[in-house]
């Protein structure tokens, strides 16, 4: 069974680059595939059976990829709590419900995703200007775009590296190159380019995270504190209450970027800034991509005396990472969070003599 449709833009403009067409349910994604240059889509769902099971890709499409996230097959009933959208970097996305879906045929018609680019945003996931480089710059960029969907980082490195050539100020081709670098292993050479593309754009967000990634895998703390600063400020989510509007902007970039952000400030000892960030991070990470944020918001509310926190956040944990190197470790620190939390219980109990 596949959904397909395509991706729009409200005024009939390009569709962006690096669109990806997500399947949500109850809050959690589930499945996400790319969309083709042009917005279409499809998307595997697997057999007509009783549930379906995560589904690698579209064989007939160079467009779908397989889920970033690997999970069980969810029961024809959930597909009621599921919607579609899209993470269309730096734009608002309509949202397509599948409750009345007829799941009995083999491929449905879902429609049109539409997508706004959104006029209060100040921080972007994605730069305009592959808009405005010239044909020959564009055409490299989406051939490397295609070479490393497809796992060829030799070819996409030099698709990229001719697209800066050509138009170096495209602030995305020195990002792509960024990364096809870093999963080359040549971390001075990416880390170059993505600071090029902070140069070319303040306010294009990814090079910013990829920096900050690579800041907090070293340790460097005041770094990533300023990286993911430069991040958070342009984030619309300091600007407004926690109502679901961030996510339809691109939740797990902004997940990474609290997440980094609550470490370097704990590390720093900058507890209650980390419990901040620490508490938006865990409302975005609807992924579970860092379980061991449970365990930093266990250390900061233990510190705070905060024990029934301390433990919901561990035993969190070991739900979502039960087989972790340090998952021994998390059960011991339960159980003595556990026998403080009844010291403390016992001690507020009234004077029954």
């Amino acid at each position: 069974m596949f959904l397909r449709g395509r991706v729009a833009t409200h005024d009939g403009s390009p569709v962006p680059n690096d669109v990806l067409v997500e399947r949500v349910c109850n809050n959690r994604l589930r499945q996400e595939v790319y969309a083709s240059p042009h917005g279409d889509f499809s998307m595997p769902l697997g057999s007509r059976a009783n549930s379906f099971p995560e589904a690698s890709a579209d064989p007939t499409s160079p467009f779908a990829v397989a889920s970033k996230d690997s999970f069980m097959g969810i029961s024809r009933h959930e597909l009621t709590n599921c919607e579609l959208r899209a993470s269309a970097s730096g734009f608002h996305s309509g949202v397509i419900s599948l409750l009345d879906l007829d799941a009995f045929g083999g491929s449905v018609d879902v429609g049109v995703i539409v997508v706004q680019r959104g006029t209060k945003i100040e921080g972007m996931t994605l730069s305009a200007t592959p808009y405005k480089a010239p044909k020959d710059a564009r055409r490299a960029y989406e051939k490397g775009l295609q070479a490393e969907r497809n796992g060829k980082l030799a070819d996409a490195r030099k698709y990229f590296e001719t697209a800066v050539a050509l138009y170096p100020s495209s602030a995305n081709a020195w990002f792509r190159l960024g990364t096809v670098l870093q999963k080359e292993n040549q971390k001075d050479a990416a880390r170059q380019a993505y600071t090029q593309a902070t140069t070319i754009d303040t306010r294009f967000l990814q090079p910013y995270l990829s920096l900050a990634s690579m800041a907090y895998q070293t340790g460097n703390w005041a770094e990533v504190l300023n990286l993911t600063g430069h991040i958070l400020d342009l984030d619309p989510l300091n600007h407004a209450a926690v109502t679901g509007y961030i996510l339809d902007l691109d939740p797990l970039n902004y997940a990474d970027a609290y997440f980094y952000n609550a470490v370097a400030n704990y590390k720093l000892n900058q507890i209650e800034d980390a419990e901040k960030r620490g508490l938006q991070a865990e409302h975005l990470d609807l992924r579970n991509h860092f379980p061991q944020l449970h365990l930093l918001l266990a250390e900061i509310f233990a510190r705070k005396n905060n024990y029934a926190l301390a433990i919901a956040e561990m035993q969190t944990y070991l739900a979502v990472a039960p087989h972790a190197k340090d998952a021994d470790q998390a059960r011991e620190q339960l159980a003595k969070l556990e026998k403080l939390n009844g010291s403390v219980s016992t001690s507020e109990k009234p004077d029954q003599r």
